[in-house]
């Protein structure tokens, strides 16, 4: 009895964050009735921003989706590896006066305000990049479709998707690193037992921590995803669907932050941002409810 009087107790909180997140979906479904009348799902499939005072309107916000992912995506090829091999030589092979001072150091880069890192990444890190890795790599490599679009500015994809990693790596590698330390210490010396180098056994031991993994691959897919002010510095804010890593584009986030302050002007901008704001509350949440199922299925095999 007193345990269902416990989860009684529990249910208005449950209720709670559930109906914040379906108010939320409303919300957004609700104000993105207004472009979904007008234009369909043309607001999804077409690459134009059109605003007018005299009834033209027209909006697409696919460039926007696409350089969401793109970026996304670049931050996570990137940050996952960093955040593995952080965790692991932290574990395991940092000295024990540079453990702490490590461990303090990703803490406080994850506390820090995203417009340091935008800054930062503006003023320093797009000249290092433009400098050093587009112009080479177009140079040598521009009939390579990733390498073939001129670094003019530095402001691209690629620039976003590191600093992105930069400011998400902090994160996934606190989930993996919390969880890797956890591995029971009977299975590092079974690993070691039976002859396993350091190397193979790291191997094994990372295996046992794949929900671990993975949900710092959802962490840190869901923090560069929704990523406003750094990105804005350093995407280059432009209505464009390239392949190039070099090209400069938009995100949901940033066309949001940049065109919201004006968007009351226009009869159907407020809404169309509301539909972008859908698009990246499903995509998020897709991404989410596959890391779910993935981790579901993992858990059963183990058991």
């Amino acid at each position: 009895m007193k345990i269902d009087k416990f989860k009684l107790a529990l249910l208005p909180i449950t209720t709670v964050v559930f109906g914040i997140f379906l108010l939320m979906l409303i919300v957004y479904v609700s104000q993105s009735i207004p472009i979904f009348k007008k234009e369909g799902l043309a607001i999804y499939t077409t690459n134009v921003w059109k605003a007018s005072e005299t009834g033209e309107e027209f909006y697409g916000v696919l460039a926007a989706i696409y350089g969401s992912v793109y970026t996304s995506v670049i931050a996570v090829l990137i940050a996952l590896p960093l955040s593995i091999g952080f965790a692991v030589f932290v574990v395991d092979y940092a000295p024990k006066k540079l453990k702490e001072p490590l461990i303090v150091a990703t803490d406080v880069m994850a506390g820090l305000p995203t417009i340091l890192y935008g800054i930062w990444g503006a003023f320093v890190l797009v000249p290092l990049l433009k400098r050093f890795v587009m112009e080479p790599l177009y140079e040598h490599f521009s009939f390579i479709p990733l390498f073939s679009y001129p670094p003019i500015t530095g402001y691209s994809y690629l620039s976003a998707g590191v600093l992105l990693a930069i400011m998400v790596t902090p994160f996934a590698s606190a989930i993996i690193r919390e969880a890797y330390r956890m591995v029971p210490r009977v299975y590092r010396e079974g690993a070691y037992a039976l002859g396993l180098t350091r190397f193979e056994a790291t191997k094994v031991l990372l295996g046992y921590i794949k929900p671990a993994i993975l949900s710092g691959f959802l962490l840190a897919f869901g923090r560069a995803i929704g990523e406003t002010v750094a990105v804005s510095l350093v995407v280059g804010n432009t209505f464009n669907i390239n392949p190039s890593l070099f090209a400069p584009g938009y995100t949901i986030s940033s066309l949001i932050a940049n065109q919201f302050g004006n968007a009351f002007i226009y009869n159907y901008m407020p809404s169309a941002l509301f539909a972008a704001g859908l698009a990246l509350f499903v995509i998020g949440l897709v991404i989410n409810v596959a890391g779910l199922i993935m981790l579901r299925r993992w858990s059963h095999a183990k058991v």
